[in-house]
């Protein structure tokens, strides 16, 4: 599958991303199984620990809404907005990812300053820990 339009969403959602701490902006957009696509941001504070991920906004938002079945997501971050090399998910973002997302089908892309890799969750999180462990 061709995700451009998905790697395109993520870089726009970098636009939005609130961080004067770290100057690093990160966009994130989660494709629906059904073709919807939820966009998240980071979102930093001065406190820290109240600081959330662009895709764990993604995830929130999608799952408020009633969604629970996610094909992929594309995450694109720099600093100061800007897109050079690849920006992976935190450990809870793959974590959250793992709560609701099948780990050897669901794709993460990677968003780079000339494309982006593809990789799926089960790459990115060996022997996670998943709703079949519980």
């Amino acid at each position: 599958m061709n995700f451009d339009f998905l790697a395109e969403a993520a870089k726009e959602a970098m636009a939005k991303a609130y961080a004067p701490y770290s100057g690093y902006y990160v966009g994130a957009a989660l494709l629906s199984e059904d073709g919807k696509v939820y966009t998240g941001c980071n979102i930093e504070n001065s406190a820290y620990s109240p600081t959330n991920c662009a895709e764990r906004t993604a995830f929130f938002k999608a799952v408020s809404e009633g969604e629970r079945a996610f094909s992929a997501i594309a995450v694109a971050g720099g600093y100061k907005g800007e897109v050079k090399d690849i920006f992976p998910p935190c450990g809870v973002c793959r974590q959250v990812m793992m709560e609701f997302c099948d780990p050897h089908t669901f794709k993460i892309i990677l968003v780079h300053d000339s494309g982006y890799e593809e990789k799926t969750l089960s790459e990115l999180l060996p022997l996670g820990f998943d709703s079949a462990k519980k």
